[in-house]
């Protein structure tokens, strides 16, 4: 399985704008859901962006989660072996510690409310920060 490490995170206000990286190490990640998951204090972990590339080498199948719509963005750097999630308007809900996640899977199962209890990631990166002040 690979290995991630993610950085990018930090303190914001509210409107603004982080990056978050995630790279991608130990292997190849083709036929891999590439995700981004956050866990606010006191709250569940949740999907936020899921990312599986296509066949045909034009990018990904991608999903969001309501509440990041229209707001963050995730892509793929194949050439730099990174995952990213840009994230704009930020708001204080935004506040959590983000990670990013891979497994080998069939992309039907790759959206950012798929059941990692019932299908785990393999994989998953530390974490990083982000904290949105109002």
């Amino acid at each position: 399985q690979v290995q991630l490490v993610e950085s990018g995170g930090g303190s914001v206000q509210a409107g603004g704008s982080l990056r978050l990286s995630c790279v991608i190490s130990g292997g190849t990640y083709d036929r891999h859901c590439l995700a981004w998951f956050r866990q606010a204090p006191g709250k569940e972990r949740e999907g936020v962006a899921t990312w599986y590339s296509r066949a045909d080498g034009r990018g990904g199948h991608i999903y969001y989660s309501d509440p990041v719509k229209d707001r963050f963005t995730i892509s793929l750097d194949n050439a730099k072996n990174t995952l990213y999630l840009e994230m704009n308007n930020l708001k204080p809900e935004d506040t959590a510690i983000y990670y990013c996640a891979a497994d080998k899977r069939n992309n039907v199962f790759c959206f950012p409310t798929m059941d990692t209890a019932a299908h785990p990631l393999a994989s998953w990166g530390q974490g990083t920060q982000v904290s949105v002040s109002s």
